[in-house]
């Protein structure tokens, strides 16, 4: 199993941005000097807590300070941007890169987003299929483009030099394209299964109770099949909250405090679900119970692995027990209230989860 890492990222309102960003850049570069395989962070350009307004431009800044960890955006939210723009900013990123580029795509969940950039009452899963297919046509044909959609037509025929080059959309390095992932936010999603469809990857959200992580795996071989695409574990990634202390009581005060980063995060959440008028089903291991029995310490309880390196790996072989084998352990960032007890949350994962885990499966 490979460890990765995926931060969407949460912080506290009135944190100084500038040490947010400092923080969350360090968590990464960390991340590369621990072996970390891949590392994802999220955007979004109208949330004052989950405050990186673009993963493309966060990653970019990675770029000289990372040596073999991938960087992947987690999600690019195809809605919100012209397919050029799109296309263009990440051919220049997964370059800058040297071809360590993941393209993580979603159609973005925000509605203050959706909102902001005029698409809340339109189609958004056509246009986020629309945008991924213009992407590609740009990245895998030549100009002067002719590419007509229901929200967007890209062409260059006029003003194309092809001793120039004007008129052309560059392309990434990774040919035809980098791997493309899709994160899963859902049980039983069906957007899963018309990923894999494609030959995309899936990455499963770490704020999912195992029961509805499990449905992934089957959404997952059903689209395969589709293709006759062999399903293979190796390519699944599954995102879960941990936090990995010396000791057991250590990881529990920290992981429990009400006014910590984890029951920050939890807390944000739901209310935001809640706010929606949306189902707390995610937080649920029965889609029968009550809403109103959804605690937060509940939840933090259910979907945070905690304790010591031992304990945090026993938890994670019965975790893997639950909802079958995959490849990578994303490992999911928060707030760094406590800095050392972060920072060494990652190291300890690294150096001693890991190797026990591993050694348990036979890898």
């Amino acid at each position: 199993m490979k460890l990765g890492f995926f931060t969407m990222p949460m912080h506290p309102r009135g944190k100084d941005w500038r040490q947010t960003l400092a923080e969350d850049r360090e968590a990464f570069i960390l991340a590369d000097k621990l072996g970390f395989s891949e590392g994802y962070c999220g955007e979004h350009a109208t949330d004052l807590e989950e405050n990186i307004t673009s993963s493309a431009l966060f990653l970019a800044t990675l770029a000289d300070a990372t040596r073999n960890i991938r960087l992947g955006t987690g999600t690019t939210n195809m809605p919100n941007s012209h397919p050029v723009a799109t296309a263009g900013n990440l051919a220049m990123l997964d370059h800058l890169l040297g071809g360590r580029f993941i393209f993580g795509i979603s159609p973005g969940a925000l509605p203050s987003d959706a909102e902001a950039f005029g698409n809340s009452e339109m189609d958004r899963a056509a246009m986020f299929l629309e945008a991924i297919n213009h992407v590609l046509a740009l990245w895998t044909t030549e100009p002067p483009y002719r590419l007509k959609g229901r929200f967007w037509n890209i062409t260059t025929e006029k003003n194309y030099i092809a001793e120039t080059g004007m008129g052309t959309v560059p392309k990434p390095l990774q040919r035809p394209h980098p791997p493309i992932v899709v994160t899963a936010v859902s049980p039983h999603s069906k957007g899963l299964a018309e990923a894999a469809a494609r030959g995309w990857d899936p990455i499963s959200a770490n704020f999912l109770m195992p029961v509805w992580v499990k449905t992934h795996w089957a959404k997952y071989v059903e689209g395969c099949a589709r293709i006759d695409r062999k399903p293979d574990p190796a390519n699944w990634r599954i995102a879960k909250t941990l936090c990995v202390a010396a000791d057991d009581a250590t990881a529990r005060r920290y992981v429990t405090d009400p006014n910590g980063p984890y029951h920050h995060y939890y807390r944000s959440l739901m209310g935001k679900l809640k706010r929606r008028g949306a189902p707390l089903t995610l937080f649920k291991s029965d889609p029968n119970q009550p809403d109103s029995e959804v605690t937060l310490d509940s939840v933090v309880e259910h979907l945070v692995i905690y304790g010591s390196p031992q304990k945090v790996a026993d938890d994670l072989l019965a975790f893997r027990e639950t909802v079958g084998d995959f490849g990578t352990l994303l490992y999911g960032g928060m707030d760094w209230q406590d800095r050392a007890l972060g920072r060494n949350s990652l190291v300890l994962m690294a150096e001693k989860v890991m190797p026990i885990i591993n050694h348990a499966i036979g890898a």
